[in-house]
């Protein structure tokens, strides 16, 4: 079918883009709000990294014959957790994330020559499915939905310390370590999850562009979480009702609707974000 001739409309009611619609709507309420733990808490790399790691649990589902996706999830979240130890060093995760990716396409690809699956296959699932999302999918994206703006509104204060600064954090009685590692599983469950949606590549239109954007808007970390939602809302829904008007791969319209957006909030003249950072150096318990 010509998607290009064929009536919006009558796009809307098919039961694959609807599924699909509803997806990158739930996808609008969690992921960038994780966009917004990856830019605060300067862990740009854990992207890459947990890409490499979805690689290797689809390269072991198709070994195994479970199902590839929830084995990139599970992969993604373990592989989230077992980083976290490593944000408290002096180094951060920067290297820990490269040795990870390293290690993590070596192993899919070991694990893909042994058992004889074709990679491409395996590849292929990399590079994104929106209209084949399916319960499964959708299960996955509500949970992030629910679980990650419910995490922020519960522990903001503390959530705010973290990503204003770690040492102040700390100094203010938040169990930082904790802390961290729930939120690196969240990010690497969401990167797993997001990449049906777009394919690996181009998972930060779901979850980092929404929130640069929201960063020049907001003056506040509740603020700022409120506009990458809402700008995650107007971005996928712009970007995918442009893409079956035009039959275009959602993906990429995705990505480009969310780089203008991202260039036009740049225009807007620049408003300090200091509020932000002067409520968590006010909530400072006092030591005299």
């Amino acid at each position: 079918m010509n998607l290009a001739a064929a009536d919006l409309g009558q796009l809307l009611q098919l039961l694959p883009v609807q599924r699909a619609g509803a997806a990158l709507l739930l996808a609008a309420v969690g992921l960038p709000v994780v966009g917004v733990v990856i830019v605060g808490l300067d862990i740009m790399p854990v992207r890459f990294a947990m890409m490499h790691v979805a690689l290797l649990g689809i390269a072991v589902g198709l070994l195994t014959g479970l199902d590839p996706m929830l084995c990139a999830l599970v992969a993604c979240a373990l592989a989230g957790g077992a980083v976290a130890p490593l944000a408290r060093t002096p180094d951060g995760l920067s290297g820990a994330m490269g040795l990870l990716m390293s290690l993590a396409i070596a192993a899919a690809l070991l694990v893909l020559a042994v058992s004889g699956v074709n990679a491409s296959g395996a590849f292929a699932l990399l590079w994104g499915s929106i209209l084949s999302v399916g319960n499964p999918d959708l299960w996955v994206l509500g949970s992030l939905a629910v679980a990650v703006p419910g995490l922020f509104w519960w522990r903001r204060r503390d959530l705010g310390l973290l990503l204003y600064d770690r040492e102040l954090a700390i100094s203010s009685g938040v169990r930082v370590d904790r802390l961290t590692l729930l939120l690196l599983v969240l990010v690497a469950v969401a990167v797993a999850g997001a990449i049906k949606l777009t394919g690996a590549l181009l998972v930060d239109a779901l979850t980092l562009l929404p929130a640069l954007a929201a960063r020049r808007l907001g003056a506040s970390l509740t603020s700022i979480t409120a506009w990458a939602v809402g700008i995650g809302f107007v971005v996928n829904a712009t970007g995918f009702l442009v893409a079956l008007r035009l039959d275009l791969p959602p993906g990429p319209v995705l990505v480009l609707t969310a780089g203008a957006l991202v260039l036009a909030v740049h225009l807007v003249p620049e408003r300090r974000i200091s509020s932000w950072r002067t409520r968590a150096s006010v909530s400072l318990p006092s030591s005299h």
